[in-house]
C-alpha cells in the first residue's frame, strides 16, 4: 500500500520547485463505516476538493480507506517511517483528504515528525481548538481553514489561515498569498504572510 502519493497539485509543486512533495490522505469527511474523518468540517464540505475528480474513483477510494484503518493502529508510526525512508520526501502534506479526527491520531503524526526531523510536514485543518492546545515540533506547520465549525477561534492577525476567493484578483487585492497552484506557498517556510488564499475551483 502506498502511504505517500502525489495529487496533481503536488506533482506541479514538486516540478516547479525541484522538491519532493508528497501527500497522505484518508477518506474525505466520512469513512466507509460512517465515522467522521473531518469532525469540524462545515461549509467546506460543499466545495471539498477531495470529494471530486480522482478522489472518488472506485479504484482510489479503497486506498484512502486502508490508510484510514492503518492510522487507527499502533503500526501506523513505524509504517509511515518506513515509507518516508523509502520515498525520501522533502515535504509531506498531511491530508489532501481528511483531517485530524482525534488527538491520539494527531499524536501519531507528531511522533512521525519527531522521528524524521529533516522532513517538513504541513496541513490545512479545521481542528482549530485541538491545534491551539497542542505543541508541534518545528518541522510541522498548520494552516487553519476558515470554513469549519471552529473558524471563530481563528485570530487572522496571528494564525496562518486560508480564505477561498472567486478570482486571483480578489485574492491579491485582499492581501493574501496565492497558494492555488503551488501548495508550499501556504507554508511558513515559503511565506511570512499568514494570509493564504485559494481560488475556488
Amino acid at each position: 500500500m502506498n502511504l505517500l502519493t502525489q495529487n496533481t497539485k503536488l506533482k506541479r509543486t514538486s516540478k516547479n520547485l525541484g522538491l519532493r512533495v508528497f501527500n497522505f490522505g484518508i477518506p474525505a469527511y466520512k469513512s466507509a463505516s460512517g465515522k467522521l474523518t473531518c469532525p469540524m468540517a462545515d461549509a467546506c464540505v460543499k466545495f471539498c476538493y477531495a470529494k471530486k475528480g480522482a478522489y472518488i474513483w472506485s479504484n482510489v477510494q479503497p486506498a484512502f480507506e486502508k490508510r484510514y484503518q492503518l492510522s487507527k493502529t499502533d503500526k501506523f508510526v513505524e509504517a509511515m517511517n518506513t515509507e518516508i525512508r523509502k520515498k525520501k520526501p522533502d515535504y509531506i502534506r498531511v491530508h489532501d483528504s481528511g483531517d485530524y479526527y482525534s488527538r491520539a491520531y494527531l499524536q501519531k503524526w507528531i511522533q512521525v515528525a519527531i522521528h524524521n526531523p529533516d522532513v517538513k510536514f504541513y496541513s490545512y485543518t479545521n481542528m482549530v481548538d485541538l491545534m491551539l492546545n497542542t505543541s508541534l515540533p518545528d518541522n510541522y506547520d498548520i494552516i487553519f481553514s476558515d470554513s469549519g465549525k471552529q473558524k471563530h477561534l481563528i485570530n487572522e492577525k496571528k494564525h496562518r489561515h486560508t480564505k477561498i476567493f472567486d478570482s486571483v484578483d480578489d485574492l491579491v487585492n485582499s492581501g493574501y498569498v496565492n497558494a492555488s497552484k503551488i501548495d508550499l506557498y501556504a507554508t511558513k517556510w515559503f511565506s511570512k504572510n499568514k494570509k493564504i488564499g485559494l481560488v475556488f475551483h
